[in-house]
Parts: structure tokens; C-alpha cells; sequence
């Protein structure tokens, strides 16, 4: 993708250099971790010109999220992500608020049709900070090669319990389209294109609230119904194998992931918001993991010709806010 019509807010049509905490003021609040594997605790007059920076859309400025499919990441995780990463912990009970309006500009365009992962990258999520270090939210933006609309989901990962954690698995909700579940029978067939999906380029918003354990999530976008879900964060719904969703029988329980949750699923358990880019596209072989490696090109690593043939993802944020949880209206 090219940022062609848009330019950065540092060049030569500005004055001055714009930095990202100028347009998203929490910045203080968060730490990045960046697609080639930088890190940086200080986002005050900080970007980076590959990665995290400014730039203006018409008369609005947005803050660039930007990652490839195969860069340096955390300990964790298989997947590159230039993501925030908030500096305080909080447990369900004690609770937290993360708002955010944004728009994906890009997603990879390589990627195995039959892998749920594959084209997709998360724009928010609670992490937890304890335990299993699991993740009791995801939000996600998918779009097929092909397809003008893309889907908007959200994901539940189980707590596991027990001491062994490979057994984990994620439960999909659509918001706009699709669930995760949704995908292509071969490498290369893709799945109908979603009727009441988003497109490239099409601003939307969420506000995730947790409080007293409950999560309370409401998604927004212009032209789209307005949706709202709840979830209990501190009593399981999954505490036996007959709770494990049809869903998650039919993408997890084949690669053996079959495990069940802890009765108090993340009660206790501190976490923190993240938002940015998490590329959800890898290179690694779907062999290994057919929801989560989507055998994506990765041109050895090279960034520069990833970014070059759309083999990475792009997100901007305009607003977001980071707070305490709050009673719901």
C-alpha cells in the first residue's frame, strides 16, 4: 500500500516535525514495541519514520501504526506488531477503560485462505500480565485478497486451566462481517466477501470498559449499526470439555487444543491494554498450526520489500483514550 495522497506530517510541507503524542496525547501512559523489534518506553517527541509516526488526511492528522509480516518480535509471539503497551496493570475487578477510532489502511496480501489468521491484524487487546499470559480480548480486522469489505471480530482466549497452557484456545464474535472461523476450504479459494463489512480506509471506533469484572465493549462506525457485547472476565463459561463452543471444535480441537478454563477465568489476574498494529500474518507454515501460521511471504524478512508488495499491515488512529473502567450507562 501506498501512502500516495497523504504525506507524513514531518516533511517538507510542514514547519515542523508533528510527533504522535501530539495527536494522541496518552502516549506517557504506553510503551511501543515496534515491527523490527525496538523498543521504546518514552513516546514523548518520539516516532520513527518505518514504523510509528504522523500523517495528515485532508485536514486531519492521524497517528501510523505500521508492520510487516516478518520482522523481530517479543519472546511470545511469532508475530511482528508496532503496538502500544500500557505501562499500568490493573485486574478485572479493579478495572480499565481504552477507547480508540481508527482505520486500516492495509493488511498483507499473501497468506493461506484456509488459515483463520491469515490477512488479519488486531487493533486492541487486554493482555495478561500473569499466568498463562493469555488474552482475554482481540479485536481484529480481516480482509481476503479480492474483497473491497473487510470483517471486524473480536476473540475471547481462554484461561487455561491447569499448569499446561497448550491446550488454549480463542472464541470469535463478529461485529461487522465476520467471525474468525470464516475461511477458505483451499490455499487460494477465498469465502464469500461480507455484505455489512468495512472497508480499507473506513473509519471505525470501540471502547472496551471493564468494571467490577464485567467487560463492556460498544464498536461504532458510520453507515453500520451500532453493536455492543458483554463478557464476564472473573466466572468461566468454559470450565468443562461439553462448554467447548462448536466453534472451537472445529478450528482448535483438530490441532489438539482442547483444553478447558479456569472456573474464575482472569479474576485477580493482573493486565494491560495494547493498540496499534499486530499483524496477525506470518511465514510460518500452516503445517505447524492451521489457525495461527498463515505461510505468508515474508521475503526472507527483507521490511523494505515487504512494504514494497503489500506484505505487511497499516493501521491510524485519530483519537484514543486510556482510563479507568466505569459503571455502564
Amino acid at each position: 500500500m501506498s501512502n500516495e495522497g497523504y504525506f507524513k506530517a514531518n516533511d517538507g510541507l510542514n514547519k515542523k516535525i508533528v510527533y504522535p503524542n501530539e495527536v494522541i496525547p496518552f502516549m506517557d501512559k504506553f510503551k511501543i514495541l515496534m515491527g523490527d523489534g525496538t523498543n521504546e518506553d518514552n513516546l514523548i517527541n518520539f516516532q520513527d519514520e518505518n514504523f510509528f509516526y504522523t500523517v495528515i488526511d485532508g485536514t486531519r492528522r492521524w497517528v501510523v501504526y505500521k508492520t510487516p509480516n516478518s520482522g523481530v518480535t517479543s519472546k511470545n509471539s511469532s508475530n511482528t506488531r508496532t503496538e502500544l503497551h500500557e505501562k499500568r496493570e490493573w485486574t478485572p475487578e479493579q478495572g480499565g477503560k481504552l477507547t480508540g477510532t481508527c482505520k486500516v489502511m492495509q493488511v498483507s496480501v499473501s497468506g493461506d485462505a484456509r488459515v483463520a489468521a491469515s490477512y488479519a491484524t488486531v487493533v486492541g487487546q487486554i493482555h495478561s500480565g500473569e499466568g498463562h499470559e493469555n488474552e482475554p480480548l482481540k479485536i481484529f480486522y480481516k480482509k481476503f485478497p479480492g474483497h473491497t469489505k473487510g470483517s471486524v471480530f473480536w476473540n475471547y482466549e481462554i484461561n487455561t486451566a491447569g499448569d499446561d497452557n497448550s491446550g488454549r484456545w480463542d472464541y470469535s464474535t463478529a461485529v461487522w462481517g465476520n467471525d474468525m472461523s470464516v475461511i477458505g476450504k483451499t490455499k487460494d479459494d477465498y469465502p464469500a466477501e461480507p455484505k455489512d463489512g468495512i472497508e480499507l480506509g473506513e473509519e471505525f471506533s470501540y471502547e472496551v470498559n471493564v468494571y467490577k469484572g464485567i467487560m463492556y465493549l460498544t464498536f461504532k462506525s458510520e453507515g453500520h449499526e451500532t453493536k455492543t457485547f458483554t463478557k464476564n472476565l472473573i466466572k468461566s463459561e468454559y470450565v468443562t470439555k461439553s462448554d467447548i463452543p462448536t466453534q472451537a471444535q472445529k478450528l482448535f480441537v483438530p490441532i489438539g487444543q482442547d483444553g478447558t478454563e479456569r472456573a474464575t477465568a482472569y479474576s485477580g489476574e493482573l493486565g494491560y491494554f495494547k493498540q496499534g498494529a499486530y499483524n496477525q500474518t506470518n511465514g510460518k507454515s500452516p503445517e505447524k498450526n492451521m489457525v495461527w501460521c498463515a505461510g505468508a511471504e515474508t521475503y526472507g524478512g527483507d521490511i523494505a520489500k515487504q512494504y514494497e508488495n503489500g506484505c505487511y499491515t497499516e493501521v491510524w488512529f485519530r483519537e484514543a483514550t486510556v482510563g479507568p473502567g466505569t459503571a455502564p450507562k
